[in-house]
């Protein structure tokens, strides 16, 4: 694990002042191009998830990127967690805090079934707020957060302690 955790690293691009001055961005789109590494990380993933889990929830949109490869290995349903207006109804919606603001994300109405097992998956988790916005999408479904997985967390924000409320499976590969 710990030569995984290097590895990932090595191949995420830090761009100072993006999206604003002050914030340097963890840019993950080099991983991509080292398909070795993503397979790495889809069966390090699939190690943490395998009997687990009944559906695996990926957040728009670069929870898609490992979100959909992490199902099909593991050989479970891929539900899409989108913005609103991104999906046709009949859609549940969930608004959240953001910073400046408010947000809402949607999934589909009768793709995440009562009492199945969730594993939401996100590339970052910062504050926590859209994961968490999504788990209560998901128990409004009647179902169960099981697991969170992320490939970076930036534990300067504290979003694992927004989490723990809904399970206390939360699997980082990388922390800053």
């Amino acid at each position: 694990m710990k030569d995984l955790r290097k590895d990932i690293d090595q191949h995420v691009d830090r761009v100072q002042d993006f999206p604003q001055e002050g914030i340097q961005y963890k840019d993950i789109s080099p991983i991509f191009l080292n398909p070795d590494l993503c397979d790495r990380i889809i069966k390090t993933f699939a190690g943490f998830s395998r009997g687990k889990v009944d559906v695996v929830c990926g957040i728009e949109s670069r929870g898609f990127l490992f979100g959909v490869q992490l199902a099909r290995e593991l050989g479970v349903p891929f539900v899409l967690v989108r913005k609103a207006g991104k999906l046709p109804p009949p859609v549940i919606a969930q608004e959240y805090d953001l910073e400046y603001g408010t947000a809402k994300i949607e999934i589909r109405e009768g793709h995440i079934k009562p009492g199945q097992r969730i594993l939401i998956h996100d590339d970052v988790l910062a504050t926590g707020g859209t994961a968490a916005a999504c788990a209560k999408l998901v128990e409004h479904c009647g179902a169960k957060v099981e697991q969170f997985g992320f490939l970076i967390g930036l534990s300067f924000l504290h979003g694992v302690e927004e989490l723990k409320k809904y399970t206390q499976d939360i699997q980082i590969l990388v922390e800053y």
